[in-house]
């Protein structure tokens, strides 16, 4: 049983992500509010754990400000909210580590455009040590590629573990703290961003290319 599901990773993660997000849709559409802001509120409001949980496996941030603003809005409890996306960022870095622990073949093939990645989570890993571990959340261009690359090493799987949980509950903190204790901010800003959608959207979309084009520079500068 074991070894199948090791085996099989990939397909279940992605059966029980078709699963989540199917029942996120059909509550989304019959949820007993009109227009779509605000049934995406009461699915936030309703089943918000959930979806932090979930969210903080699949992607990053985004789902932990979200989690900021329901918690200062009072939707959402603080400590509770933190305690779930730890639990979600550590589960998705345990899947990926596992990932390359038990199915190196199919690490190996699927990122074959990625192997000077790997070799520098691999020297980062040398030089630094269980450091790297923690502030691999924050590293763009290798927060996956780094639990995959020492789940391929002799690395202690239980060391691993209790680090990468530590630090995904530092993440959460530090993530959706401030975004709760600037949450009234936060969401006056938004409002005025609603009102003014045609200046603020071009201006997101400015700031978030600026910095992933500095993101990207930076991880070719590294692999270089």
């Amino acid at each position: 049983m074991k070894k199948f599901i090791i085996n099989n990773s990939g397909k279940i993660i992605t059966t029980l992500v078709v699963l989540l997000f199917s029942f996120l849709a059909y509550n989304l559409y019959n949820a007993p509010v009109d227009g779509v802001t605000d049934k995406f509120i009461y699915l936030m409001k309703e089943y918000g754990y959930i979806i932090l949980f979930s969210w903080s496996i699949l992607e990053g941030e985004s789902g932990l400000i979200m989690a900021g603003l329901l918690s200062a809005t009072g939707d959402m409890n603080l400590y509770l909210a933190i305690f779930v996306a730890g639990l979600g960022g550590f589960a998705g870095d345990q899947i990926y580590f596992y990932i390359g622990r038990y199915n190196k073949r199919y690490v190996h093939k699927k990122f074959k455009g990625q192997r000077r990645k790997f070799a520098l989570a691999h020297l980062l890993l040398k030089k630094h040590g269980w450091p790297i571990i923690f502030m691999q959340r924050y590293m763009y261009g290798l927060r996956t590629v780094i639990p995959i690359s020492i789940g391929l090493t002799r690395y202690d799987a239980k060391t691993f573990a209790i680090i990468n949980l530590l630090s995904a509950w530092t993440w959460g903190a530090i993530t959706i703290v401030p975004v709760w204790y600037f949450g009234e901010e936060i969401l006056e800003i938004l409002h005025i961003a609603k009102e003014y959608w045609y200046i603020a959207v071009p201006l997101v979309l400015v700031v978030l290319g600026t910095l992933l084009y500095y993101f990207n520079n930076a991880t070719k500068k590294e692999l270089k």
